[in-house]
């Protein structure tokens, strides 16, 4: 027994002094308090949420979500009105939102691109104009774009019956970007699969005629063969198989057009203001990864008789793309979060359906706001994922 008593007593000991003692011990019992000590945190804020939400008679759940809405919105992709429940108005605001991200990152980008080339020129005057659009962007609030954006588009378009019109087929008013609408026929499936076959083509095409460079320096015409896969081949399956779309015409109707699609100014001042704004911060990204590229790749370039283009597309880019996407991550993500500034302009993205009338009407501000958090920061993963993803298809693979 006694010696029993010993060999416990002596494990404590090494235990604790180990605890004490060994670099390795103390630093995981030091995380696991951390972590026990920040559990503990959560568990007691939330448990004293939902004590007290109980005791004003409130609790915790979602059942509103079920409840009709009682309010319009402005635009919408899917079909919606003041009965539709809050769970749909809440799909409402997450399709807007994605609408401006998607379309707001694809412009940024392009734009962004263009002007970090730019910035590069050896022409003094574009040099200048694109550094002094830059600075200019990057030095005012985001909010204040796009307050002025949306003020140029509602007080300098004129009203819609005046409005600029483009072969009495698209309208542009201030109230909006009235264009055909389309309709499609049951056929039309065929069409959008000979897109994604066309797709397909493209990326599987691109990896062969990469292949096919590397072993024996042919270059293909990519871009040109992938535009045919894209968009030739549907146009051309879409008139195999009988034109199976039509078109809603917008008109002219009292004060305002009816009918066709339009692009709220809301959404187009959104979009415009944010994708200006980040591009201004891509552009000097860029900048800074085609600066990044030794000079002497651009010279060994001009040598072996590549033009300058190509030298940018072939050789500069490639490598320049492995500084420039990790930073090019975080715009992304700035980009999309921004766009809860929405509500400043009244444009009904998430924060305005949901995380704003939703709240008001329900009075459910835990669990409205709970699905607010979860949303973003959802976008927010899916957007890092594949940026991850994509910057590891990117390094330098080592032979």
């Amino acid at each position: 027994m006694a010696a029993s008593s010993a060999t416990s007593e002596s494990g404590r000991q090494s235990l604790w002094y180990r605890i004490f003692y060994d670099k390795e011990t103390r630093s995981t019992a030091i995380q696991v308090l951390t972590l026990t000590l920040l559990f503990a945190f959560f568990f007691y804020i939330i448990r004293n949420a939902v004590i007290n939400l109980e005791a004003i008679g409130k609790g915790y759940s979602f059942k509103f979500l079920w409840e009709p809405s009682n309010y319009d919105i402005n635009q919408t992709l899917i079909e919606y009105d003041s009965r539709s429940p809050h769970w749909r108005a809440t799909i409402v605001g997450i399709l807007n939102t994605l609408l401006v991200a998607v379309t707001g990152i694809i412009i940024a980008t392009v734009v962004g691109f263009i002007m970090g080339v730019l910035r590069l020129s050896h022409n003094w005057l574009i040099n200048k104009v694109v550094y002094v659009y830059i600075e200019y962007v990057r030095n005012v609030p985001v909010l204040l774009h796009i307050l002025m954006v949306h003020g140029v588009i509602v007080n300098t378009l004129p009203l819609p019956r005046n409005a600029i019109s483009i072969d009495d087929t698209f309208f542009l008013t201030n109230r909006g970007f009235y264009t055909p609408k389309p309709l499609f026929e049951p056929a039309m499936w065929a069409v959008f699969i000979a897109f994604v076959v066309g797709i397909v083509f493209s990326i599987w095409f691109n990896h062969y005629a990469k292949k096919v460079q590397d072993a024996t320096g042919k270059i293909y015409p990519v871009i040109w063969i992938s535009l045919a896969a894209i968009i030739l081949f549907p146009i051309l399956v879409y008139f195999v198989v009988g034109s199976p779309m039509s078109f809603e015409m917008a008109e002219l109707r009292g004060f305002n057009f009816k009918g066709g699609l339009v692009l709220r100014p809301e959404y187009l001042a959104l979009t415009l203001a944010l994708a200006l704004y980040t591009a201004a911060f891509i552009a000097e990204i860029v900048r800074a990864g085609i600066q990044a590229i030794s000079h002497g790749q651009t010279e060994a370039s001009y040598a072996l008789g590549i033009k300058p283009n190509r030298t940018m597309r072939l050789v500069i880019i490639p490598q320049a793309l492995r500084v420039i996407i990790p930073p090019l991550s975080s715009q992304y993500l700035n980009l999309t979060k921004n766009s809860s500034l929405a509500i400043a302009i009244g444009y009904m993205d998430i924060v305005a359906t949901i995380g704003g009338i939703s709240l008001n009407q329900t009075g459910r501000e835990m669990e409205c706001m709970t699905i607010v958090l979860a949303l973003y920061l959802s976008f927010s993963l899916m957007i890092s994922a594949f940026m991850n993803w994509y910057n590891k298809k990117m390094k330098l693979v080592e032979r």
